[in-house]
């Protein structure tokens, strides 16, 4: 049996249908509940099946006509990605004046990007590196910047209907990984991002910004490697509570001298300085508990959460993790 709590909305989930009404005959004698019956919506999210086929489907529409309508984008020409390569974003664009300033004060900028980015921490990945892009200029948003944010809400505008597709199949923990080599313009950081998939459809994602500079693109790619093995440990121990999930969990990274390295195959000169906490990952491998593999960067969804790609990569990667309309 497991309860899903937040506050005072909960989901109740069990193989049993006798036990969840013995569950939920206990929790109405100790608290006032509501009983809404089988879970269609929680916390903004819209539940929806399909028996037949043993689907699942997780979508925010409502929430994204919400969005586009606070910000007067209802009515916007859709865009088909969620940030054009035109915008090579940094804080040269940060307002300079006085009446810049001013002018970008009455822009609810920070107001947008909280919204898109509640949209991006449930159920759309596709969003993840458009929003991990316009939210390092919270506190100095230029005109350029708002230009980025209205963007992704034109891309929202089209793909209102996109969704996760979850379905019952074989398919075990499979993680993806990739890294924007510098990608920050301000601090040259290089960009993290990664994907994990189980049934073939994303359940968790990330694309944020390295906490240190990397020197080379292994070790950009090594660091996001280290990153996704961290989340790969978490989810295997969860999933390995709630049910029979064994086994190495797969990582696929399309940088072969990163794989070479996280194995300890290559170390040399050029890598000695690397911070120790990135290199934990070679115990980790030699456990058993994850097992990195090269993959093609054409196909791996990753490089979706690490730049702009165009729109007929960008729709290939969307469908490797089941977000589709």
């Amino acid at each position: 049996m497991y309860l899903l709590l937040y506050v005072d909305d909960m989901l109740v989930a069990a193989s049993n249908k006798e036990e969840i009404k013995k569950v939920k005959e206990q929790l109405s004698s100790e608290f006032e509940m509501k009983d809404l019956g089988a879970a269609k919506r929680i916390l903004g999210m819209e539940i929806t099946r399909n028996r037949s086929n043993g689907k699942l489907y997780l979508s925010q529409r409502d929430f994204v006509e919400k969005v586009l309508h606070r910000f007067n984008m209802k009515d916007v020409k859709p865009v088909s990605t969620p940030l054009a390569t035109k915008f090579k974003l940094s804080r040269q664009l940060s307002p300079k004046t006085e009446k810049e300033k001013e002018d970008m004060s009455r822009v609810p900028y920070s107001s947008a990007v909280g919204s898109i980015m509640y949209l991006m921490v449930c159920t759309r990945p596709d969003i993840a590196h458009a929003v991990s892009v316009v939210s390092r200029y919270l506190s100095c948003p230029g005109r350029m910047h708002w230009e980025a944010v209205k963007w992704i809400l034109r891309y929202l505008k089209g793909t209102a209907n996109a969704r996760l597709e979850f379905g019952r199949n074989d398919k075990m923990l499979t993680g993806y990984v990739d890294s924007d080599f510098m990608g920050d313009l301000d601090k040259r950081r290089s960009l993290t991002g990664y994907v994990f998939t189980l049934g073939g459809c994303a359940i968790s994602w990330k694309a944020t910004l390295q906490s240190t500079i990397a020197l080379s693109t292994t070790e950009a790619e090594y660091m996001a490697v280290t990153e996704s093995v961290k989340e790969a440990i978490w989810l295997k121990g969860l999933l390995e509570e709630i049910s029979a999930h064994g086994g190495p969990t797969t990582i696929f990274c399309d940088s072969q001298s990163a794989i070479h390295l996280a194995k300890n195959h290559v170390y040399h000169e050029r890598s000695k300085h690397i911070d120790v906490r990135y290199h934990f990952v070679r115990q980790v491998i030699s456990k058993g508990v994850v097992e990195i593999k090269k993959i093609g960067t054409a196909d791996n969804p990753a490089d979706m959460l690490t730049k702009p790609i165009p729109t007929m990569k960008f729709n290939y990667c969307s469908n490797l993790i089941s977000v589709g309309c």
